[in-house]
């Protein structure tokens, strides 16, 4: 028999609450963290909101949050839902064994100091061509390599290594918006596999920056309902016109089933599935016919040993695109079969954005407060139905459920997929 992997920990920071309990009262209240951007000055730019992260302090968190000086916004939240996650988990007393503890997020690159890379930039032009030796030299002169190496991706899975003392397995996956997902998925793996008994997985990340703005502006992939920022999100809905950049963390615990019944862990559900493909279609857009969607949620289901009537609730990638929500829709249906007409579906996205690297994470604890309180978050700003989209996704209100198995969709930009099955645990 394989070894059986649990939550005994969670955290997040989100656009709709900075600590799991604060989330999801604001989802069950369909309160919508999407705004205008206070970042930076966005009023130049087709979309001019955003779901940011509120209230945020890493003083809340750490004794000597000066030491993350150089730190960006993926980091800090890290820290933050890090911090939340393991103190859950009981396991802020040390009583462990650092080397069968692990890190593997899905955590995105940091920021960079946009205002002086275009000063370095126009600091090398001369009469319309651009100087590398000058730019070379005012960026040797001016960038700071402490805020530089910051922006790595590997930072965060380094820097919570560090906190927690945690000398195992440590990896970070970059596979856009299904990273943090994966990273579930992969760190159960390793668990699994008894190459650790605890692992500290999900995702960190945010693009609500000028570059991050104008790369998916140009994309076409935001949605640019500037007059009413918090219905711009509307997955499913046939009025849909693209996602809403959103920012944060989530963090789970993982840990085998007997170390955590070994120390007396508190358990929120079990993971009994992941599934992981490819479309191999365009960098961009997913397989029209939903291959990789569908294969990958067929995948889940066939490693949870689950049929698809065992499905009580699926918390949708749901981006509030065009192509995406109707092509999840089509996935769903392929998978499931006829019992996908009996499944409710949601997406968060709709109030808390869409976190990128992040999104998978926090959806994930979404689906493990499914679990514990039996109520099914809704789709909010669904007001009219589309054909193609033909499920039942919950929406407006949040709905008295009981929910046992709950599935998880992350598909990401390069046609990365990955489900996720999440159980109620039994002894």
């Amino acid at each position: 028999m394989r070894r059986r992997v649990v939550v005994t920990g969670i955290g997040c920071i989100t656009p709709v609450g900075n600590s799991v309990e604060e989330m999801w009262k604001s989802l069950q209240e369909t309160q919508s963290g999407i705004d205008s951007i206070t970042h930076f000055d966005a009023s130049g730019f087709p979309t001019k909101f955003a779901a940011e992260v509120k209230g945020f302090n890493l003083a809340d968190y750490l004794d000597d949050p000066e030491r993350f000086e150089y730190a960006g916004h993926n980091i800090r939240f890290a820290i933050g839902a890090a911090v939340q996650a393991v103190g859950d988990s009981g396991l802020e007393d040390g009583k462990f064994d650092p080397g069968r503890f692990g890190i593997y997020l899905g955590a995105g690159e940091g920021q960079q100091d946009f205002f002086l890379f275009m000063k370095l930039i126009a600091q090398a032009q001369h009469d319309g061509t651009f100087d590398v030796a000058e730019f070379t030299r005012q960026g040797l002169e001016q960038l700071n390599p402490r805020f530089e190496m910051e922006q790595e991706p590997n930072m965060p899975a380094g820097h919570l290594a560090g906190l927690f003392n945690a000398q195992g397995p440590n990896l970070n996956c970059l596979t856009a918006c299904a990273a943090s997902s994966q990273a579930i998925g992969e760190a159960t793996e390793i668990i699994r596999q008894s190459e650790a008994d605890i692992m500290l997985s999900g995702g960190a990340h945010s693009m609500i920056h000028p570059f991050g703005l104008t790369g998916f502006n140009l994309l076409t992939a935001l949605s640019t309902y500037n007059e009413a920022p918090q219905r711009a999100s509307r997955p499913f809905d046939k009025k849909r016109d693209g996602f809403v950049l959103g920012e944060g963390a989530g963090m789970l615990i993982l840990e085998e089933l007997e170390h955590a019944k070994q120390r007396g862990a508190q358990i929120y559900g079990e993971v009994v599935g992941y599934g992981s493909t490819a479309d191999a279609y365009r960098i961009t857009d997913i397989h029209p016919e939903g291959r990789g969607a569908t294969g990958c949620i067929k995948m889940a289901l066939n490693d949870a040993r689950l049929n698809a009537d065992d499905i009580d609730y699926i918390n949708a990638h749901g981006t509030s695109t065009v192509v995406n929500d109707k092509v999840e829709t089509m996935a769903i249906k392929n998978a499931l079969g006829e019992h996908a007409r009996e499944t409710p579906v949601s997406s968060t996205k709709s109030m808390m954005g869409h976190l990128i690297a992040a999104a998978g994470s926090a959806e994930a604890i979404v689906c493990l407060m499914a679990i514990r309180d039996g109520v099914l978050p809704p789709t909010t700003n669904y007001e009219e139905p589309d054909p193609e989209c033909d499920l039942d996704y919950v929406p407006n209100e949040p709905r008295p459920a009981k929910v046992t198995k709950a599935l998880s969709n992350s598909f990401g930009f390069g046609g990365q997929n990955v489900s996720l099955v999440f159980s109620a645990y039994k002894g």
